[in-house]
C-alpha cells in the first residue's frame, strides 16, 4: 500500500495555541474546520486573525475552543498489545470512528472549493463525487468488519476465516486505488499558490485521510489478519487482488 498523499501543509506542525492564526489552525489540524464552522468562526477570509481574537469577537472562550481541537492531534503509534481484541478495539477507535468523522467534512469542503473556484485552472473537478463514492464504499467495508469479521476474530476465528479476510484484503486494494485517484486529482494534495484557506484545509485533510487509511490497512493486513490466516483452511485466498505482502 503505497498510495499516500503528502501535503506540504502538514510537514511542520507548531504547538497548538490560541495565538496562532485561525486559518493556520484550520490547515494544520484537519478536522478543526468542522469546529470553526459550528462556532461560526471564519477561518477562510478571516483566517489571518488569531484564534484568541476570533473567539473574543464571537464571545467565545478561546481555551474552550482549543480543548475541542486538541483531540485532533492523533497518534499513529501501534498499540503495545497485539492480541486480537486489543487490536480490534484500537482499529475501531483510531480509524473507523475517525474515518466517519473525516469524510463528511472533506466532502463539504470539496463541494465548496469546486463551486467557488470552478474557473480556477487547478480546481479538482470531480473531487466531491469521488469522495462521496469513497465514503459509501468505506462505510460499507467498515460495517462488514464490525458486524461480521471482527466478532468472528474476537471469538477466536473459524476454519473458514480466510474467506472473509480475503474479501477485506481485496477491498483494501480497491481503497488503495481510490487513494491513487485522489493523489492524481489533487496533485498529491498540493494546493495552488493562491489557494484560499478552505482549499488548503481540504488538501491537508485529504493528506491525513490518506495516511490514516494506509496505516489502518497496514494494521489489518500485516498485524491482525496473519494471526488467523496461518491456521485457516482456505488461507487468505490466492486471487490477484490479495495484498498479503502489504505492497
Amino acid at each position: 500500500m503505497q498510495a499516500t498523499l503528502s501535503s506540504a501543509t502538514t510537514a511542520s506542525v507548531p504547538t497548538l495555541s490560541a495565538d496562532l492564526p485561525i486559518g493556520q489552525i484550520a490547515v494544520q489540524w484537519p478536522g478543526a474546520t468542522a469546529i470553526f464552522r459550528r462556532l461560526k468562526l471564519d477561518f477562510c477570509c478571516g483566517g489571518q486573525q488569531s484564534l484568541r481574537s476570533a473567539a473574543a469577537g464571537k464571545g467565545l472562550d478561546a481555551e474552550a475552543v482549543l480543548a475541542e481541537i486538541a483531540p485532533l492531534q492523533r497518534s499513529n503509534a501501534l498499540p503495545e498489545a497485539t492480541a486480537p481484541g486489543a487490536l480490534i478495539d484500537h482499529i475501531l477507535a483510531r480509524y473507523h470512528e475517525v474515518h466517519r468523522a473525516q469524510l463528511p467534512e472533506l466532502i463539504r469542503m470539496a463541494r465548496r472549493v469546486e463551486a467557488v473556484h470552478r474557473t480556477h485552472p487547478q480546481v479538482p473537478a470531480g473531487l466531491t463525487d469521488l469522495l462521496e463514492a469513497m465514503e459509501a464504499e468505506l462505510l460499507s467495508h467498515m460495517q462488514k468488519e464490525e458486524q461480521i469479521l471482527f466478532p468472528m476474530l474476537r471469538a477466536g476465528g473459524a476454519p473458514f476465516i480466510g474467506q472473509p479476510i480475503s474479501v477485506m484484503r481485496s477491498e483494501h486494494v480497491e481503497h488503495g486505488a481510490v487513494l491513487q485517484q485522489l493523489a492524481a486529482l489533487t496533485a498529491d494534495a498540493t494546493p495552488p499558490a493562491d489557494a484560499c484557506n478552505t482549499w488548503r484545509a481540504l488538501y491537508a485533510g485529504l493528506a491525513q485521510l490518506s495516511d490514516d487509511l494506509v496505516n489502518h490497512i497496514h494494521l489489518e493486513n500485516n498485524v491482525l489478519f496473519p494471526q488467523f490466516e496461518a491456521g485457516a483452511s482456505q488461507g487468505c485466498g490466492s486471487g490477484s487482488a490479495c495484498s498479503c505482502s502489504g505492497g
